[in-house]
């Protein structure tokens, strides 16, 4: 990992040298370039596991992710803390068995909502018997504030 004051430059020379690339690549390869570029950033950042909602997303500051709908109580721009941290990968890594001692990631809600319909289809050929049925899963969206 770079230190704190060793990524600025790092990444301005990173900019650049994908901006003399854009030049020379077809716009089909564009797209490669770009999730080039975002995994050279998450190499670069400070990450951590969470689990929540029986699911373990990979985090870091700055970024949102859409996790399962925490509680009723929950609002737009509330903090939130996760404790079950199982990894953070900094300056250090450390690794929880199973999860970190006294780590935890910050959060705010970002929106609250539910996910496109899910169609179930339950069918059985040559007897004449279907049935149909719609899911909407509620999530909340929420962007990473810190890792500690």
């Amino acid at each position: 990992m770079v230190g704190v004051g060793g990524v600025e430059p790092l990444l301005m020379s990173l900019y650049i040298l994908l901006a003399v690339i854009r030049v020379f690549v077809k716009n089909s390869q564009k797209d490669l370039l770009q999730k080039v570029k975002n995994k050279v950033l998450w190499v670069l950042m400070e990450i951590a596991v969470i689990e929540t909602g029986g699911k373990q997303y990979k985090v870091a500051p700055g970024t949102s992710i859409k996790i399962e709908k925490l509680s009723d109580t929950q609002a737009v721009g509330d903090k939130v803390t996760f404790d079950k941290v199982l990894l953070i990968d900094g300056d250090a890594t450390k690794i929880g068995a199973p999860y970190i001692d006294g780590a935890k990631v910050e959060a705010t809600v970002e929106e609250i909502g539910r996910h496109d319909k899910v169609i179930v289809l339950k069918y059985r050929a040559k007897s004449r018997y279907q049935k149909k049925n719609g899911h909407r899963q509620l999530f909340v969206k929420v962007k990473i504030d810190s890792i500690a």
